[in-house]
Protein backbone atom coordinates (compact mmCIF):
# COMPACT_ATOMS: atom_id res chain seq x y z
CA UNK A 1 0.00 0.00 0.00
CA UNK A 2 1.82 3.27 -1.43
CA UNK A 3 2.64 5.50 2.07
CA UNK A 4 2.30 8.98 2.73
CA UNK A 5 5.03 10.41 5.32
CA UNK A 6 3.92 14.16 6.24
CA UNK A 7 5.57 14.76 9.37
CA UNK A 8 7.91 17.50 8.34
CA UNK A 9 5.96 18.61 5.05
CA UNK A 10 5.18 22.29 6.82
CA UNK A 11 8.66 22.64 8.58
CA UNK A 12 9.76 25.41 6.05
CA UNK A 13 6.18 26.94 6.44
CA UNK A 14 6.42 26.81 10.33
CA UNK A 15 10.08 28.49 10.53
CA UNK A 16 8.37 31.30 8.01
CA UNK A 17 5.37 32.10 10.40
CA UNK A 18 8.03 32.18 13.40
CA UNK A 19 10.07 34.62 11.70
CA UNK A 20 6.95 36.70 10.94
CA UNK A 21 5.59 36.52 14.07
CA UNK A 22 9.48 37.82 15.63
CA UNK A 23 9.15 40.53 12.99
CA UNK A 24 5.91 41.94 13.52
CA UNK A 25 6.29 41.90 17.72
CA UNK A 26 9.64 44.12 17.14
CA UNK A 27 7.61 45.77 14.63
CA UNK A 28 5.19 46.45 17.66
CA UNK A 29 7.64 47.26 20.23
CA UNK A 30 9.13 50.03 17.89
CA UNK A 31 5.90 51.56 17.15
CA UNK A 32 5.12 51.71 20.95
CA UNK A 33 8.42 53.68 21.85
CA UNK A 34 8.07 55.73 19.30
CA UNK A 35 4.59 56.96 20.41
CA UNK A 36 5.96 57.06 23.60
CA UNK A 37 8.95 59.06 22.30
CA UNK A 38 6.42 61.57 21.02
CA UNK A 39 4.29 62.07 23.75
CA UNK A 40 7.44 62.77 26.17
CA UNK A 41 9.39 64.60 24.37
CA UNK A 42 10.91 68.28 25.84
CA UNK A 43 8.98 70.93 24.67
CA UNK A 44 11.51 73.29 25.08
CA UNK A 45 13.68 70.85 23.34
CA UNK A 46 11.56 69.03 20.25
CA UNK A 47 12.23 65.98 18.34
CA UNK A 48 14.81 66.58 16.09
CA UNK A 49 13.35 66.48 12.88
CA UNK A 50 16.15 64.58 10.94
CA UNK A 51 15.60 61.99 13.34
CA UNK A 52 12.60 62.08 13.62
CA UNK A 53 12.12 61.45 9.71
CA UNK A 54 15.29 58.49 9.86
CA UNK A 55 12.49 56.62 12.41
CA UNK A 56 9.76 56.82 9.88
CA UNK A 57 12.03 55.29 7.53
CA UNK A 58 12.75 52.56 9.90
CA UNK A 59 9.47 52.19 11.01
CA UNK A 60 8.30 51.84 7.09
CA UNK A 61 10.94 49.38 6.31
CA UNK A 62 9.95 47.14 9.09
CA UNK A 63 6.43 47.23 7.95
CA UNK A 64 7.65 45.99 4.28
CA UNK A 65 9.77 43.16 5.47
CA UNK A 66 6.65 42.00 7.28
CA UNK A 67 4.49 42.20 4.18
CA UNK A 68 7.58 40.47 2.29
CA UNK A 69 7.73 37.59 5.14
CA UNK A 70 4.05 37.02 4.52
CA UNK A 71 4.42 36.87 0.37
CA UNK A 72 7.56 34.74 0.95
CA UNK A 73 5.29 32.01 3.35
CA UNK A 74 2.45 32.33 0.76
CA UNK A 75 5.21 31.04 -1.98
CA UNK A 76 6.57 28.60 0.66
CA UNK A 77 2.90 27.41 0.69
CA UNK A 78 2.15 27.01 -2.53
CA UNK A 79 5.99 24.98 -3.20
CA UNK A 80 5.33 22.77 -0.68
CA UNK A 81 1.87 21.89 -2.09
CA UNK A 82 3.77 21.31 -5.71
CA UNK A 83 6.11 19.29 -3.93
CA UNK A 84 4.07 17.12 -2.32
CA UNK A 85 1.75 16.48 -5.32
CA UNK A 86 5.30 15.92 -7.37
CA UNK A 87 6.20 13.04 -5.46
CA UNK A 88 2.71 11.21 -4.93
CA UNK A 89 2.33 11.45 -8.85
CA UNK A 90 5.81 8.84 -8.03
CA UNK A 91 4.10 6.24 -6.31
CA UNK A 92 3.64 2.72 -8.36
CA UNK A 93 6.40 4.12 -10.93
CA UNK A 94 9.54 2.53 -11.96
CA UNK A 95 12.64 4.73 -11.59
CA UNK A 96 16.06 4.11 -12.25
CA UNK A 97 18.09 5.26 -9.22
CA UNK A 98 21.73 6.40 -9.08
CA UNK A 99 22.43 3.82 -6.17
CA UNK A 100 24.79 0.81 -5.61
CA UNK A 101 21.70 -1.13 -3.53
CA UNK A 102 19.39 -3.63 -4.81
CA UNK A 103 17.24 -6.47 -3.21
CA UNK A 104 17.78 -10.01 -3.75
CA UNK A 105 14.63 -11.29 -3.92
CA UNK A 106 13.61 -15.04 -5.22
CA UNK A 107 16.96 -15.73 -6.64
CA UNK A 108 17.50 -12.70 -8.26
CA UNK A 109 19.06 -8.93 -7.94
CA UNK A 110 19.36 -6.69 -10.81
CA UNK A 111 21.75 -3.62 -11.65
CA UNK A 112 22.99 -1.81 -14.35
CA UNK A 113 26.82 -0.25 -14.32
CA UNK A 114 28.32 1.87 -17.26
CA UNK A 115 32.19 3.32 -17.98
CA UNK A 116 32.75 6.26 -19.31
CA UNK A 117 35.45 5.15 -21.49
CA UNK A 118 36.48 1.68 -23.19
CA UNK A 119 38.40 -0.40 -20.07
CA UNK A 120 41.18 -2.61 -19.97
CA UNK A 121 39.49 -4.67 -17.34
CA UNK A 122 36.11 -4.34 -15.26
CA UNK A 123 36.23 -6.16 -11.77
CA UNK A 124 32.21 -6.46 -10.42
CA UNK A 125 31.74 -7.20 -6.64
CA UNK A 126 29.01 -8.26 -4.83
CA UNK A 127 29.07 -7.51 -1.10
CA UNK A 128 26.51 -8.06 1.65
CA UNK A 129 24.86 -5.91 4.48
CA UNK A 130 28.06 -6.26 6.44
CA UNK A 131 30.23 -5.02 3.44
CA UNK A 132 31.38 -8.84 3.10
CA UNK A 133 32.47 -9.89 -0.61
CA UNK A 134 29.96 -12.44 -1.44
CA UNK A 135 30.61 -12.58 -5.50
CA UNK A 136 33.23 -11.62 -7.86
CA UNK A 137 33.08 -11.27 -11.77
CA UNK A 138 34.55 -10.02 -14.76
CA UNK A 139 32.55 -7.37 -16.27
CA UNK A 140 32.34 -5.93 -19.70
CA UNK A 141 35.04 -3.45 -20.52
CA UNK A 142 32.97 -2.00 -23.68
CA UNK A 143 31.77 2.26 -22.77
CA UNK A 144 28.18 2.46 -22.05
CA UNK A 145 25.53 1.18 -19.98
CA UNK A 146 25.61 -2.89 -19.20
CA UNK A 147 22.78 -4.81 -17.12
CA UNK A 148 23.92 -7.29 -14.06
CA UNK A 149 21.69 -10.15 -12.90
CA UNK A 150 22.80 -11.71 -10.06
CA UNK A 151 21.47 -14.98 -8.76
CA UNK A 152 21.96 -14.71 -5.38
CA UNK A 153 24.61 -17.24 -5.44
CA UNK A 154 28.39 -16.88 -4.09
CA UNK A 155 30.75 -18.05 -6.36
CA UNK A 156 30.95 -21.84 -4.61
CA UNK A 157 27.34 -22.32 -5.55
CA UNK A 158 25.58 -21.53 -2.46
CA UNK A 159 22.63 -19.81 -2.72
CA UNK A 160 22.51 -16.57 0.14
CA UNK A 161 19.66 -15.02 1.80
CA UNK A 162 16.96 -12.24 0.68
CA UNK A 163 18.11 -8.77 1.31
CA UNK A 164 20.03 -5.90 0.15
CA UNK A 165 23.02 -6.35 -1.66
CA UNK A 166 26.06 -3.91 -2.90
CA UNK A 167 27.63 -3.86 -6.60
CA UNK A 168 30.87 -2.48 -6.60
CA UNK A 169 32.20 -1.54 -9.79
CA UNK A 170 36.28 -1.19 -10.88
CA UNK A 171 37.27 0.02 -14.30
CA UNK A 172 40.78 -0.08 -15.28
CA UNK A 173 42.47 1.27 -18.07
CA UNK A 174 45.45 0.27 -19.96
CA UNK A 175 48.20 2.13 -17.85
CA UNK A 176 46.40 0.29 -14.76
CA UNK A 177 44.33 4.41 -14.05
CA UNK A 178 40.72 3.99 -12.87
CA UNK A 179 37.96 4.48 -15.39
CA UNK A 180 35.11 6.31 -13.72
CA UNK A 181 31.64 4.58 -13.51
CA UNK A 182 27.84 4.89 -12.43
CA UNK A 183 25.94 2.39 -11.11
CA UNK A 184 22.03 2.53 -11.03
CA UNK A 185 19.43 -0.02 -10.29
CA UNK A 186 15.83 -0.25 -11.32
CA UNK A 187 12.71 0.09 -8.47
CA UNK A 188 8.91 0.68 -7.91
CA UNK A 189 7.91 3.61 -5.77
CA UNK A 190 5.65 2.44 -2.88
CA UNK A 191 5.85 5.63 -1.18
CA UNK A 192 6.75 9.56 -0.44
CA UNK A 193 8.58 11.11 2.93
CA UNK A 194 7.94 14.80 3.74
CA UNK A 195 9.71 14.36 7.43
CA UNK A 196 13.39 15.63 5.83
CA UNK A 197 14.18 18.99 4.65
CA UNK A 198 13.27 17.87 1.44
CA UNK A 199 10.64 15.32 0.18
CA UNK A 200 11.94 11.84 -1.28
CA UNK A 201 10.57 9.12 -2.53
CA UNK A 202 10.10 5.34 -0.74
CA UNK A 203 10.55 1.94 -1.95
CA UNK A 204 9.46 -0.42 0.70
CA UNK A 205 11.60 1.56 3.94
CA UNK A 206 14.69 2.94 1.64
CA UNK A 207 14.42 6.56 1.08
CA UNK A 208 15.50 8.21 -1.97
CA UNK A 209 16.41 11.52 -2.96
CA UNK A 210 15.03 13.18 -5.89
CA UNK A 211 18.62 14.12 -6.65
CA UNK A 212 19.21 10.24 -7.13
CA UNK A 213 16.79 9.53 -9.76
CA UNK A 214 17.49 9.33 -13.47
CA UNK A 215 14.58 8.41 -15.20
CA UNK A 216 10.95 7.43 -14.56
CA UNK A 217 8.18 5.53 -16.48
CA UNK A 218 4.57 3.29 -15.80
CA UNK A 219 5.66 0.27 -13.84
CA UNK A 220 6.37 -2.36 -17.14
CA UNK A 221 8.35 -5.31 -15.06
CA UNK A 222 8.58 -7.22 -11.85
CA UNK A 223 11.07 -4.34 -10.08
CA UNK A 224 10.99 -3.97 -6.16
Amino acid sequence: MPVLNGLGLNAAVSNSKTATTGLANNFDTFLTLLTEQLKNQDPLSPLDSTQFVDQLVQFSGVEQQISQNKNLESLINVNAVNSATSAVGFIGKEVDVLDTTAPLANGNAKWSYSTKTDAASVTILVKDANGKVVFKADGNTATGKHTFNWDGRDNVGTLLGDGNYDLEVSALDNDGNLVPTAVTTTRVITGADFSGTEPALLVGNDRIAFANILAVRDRTTSAI
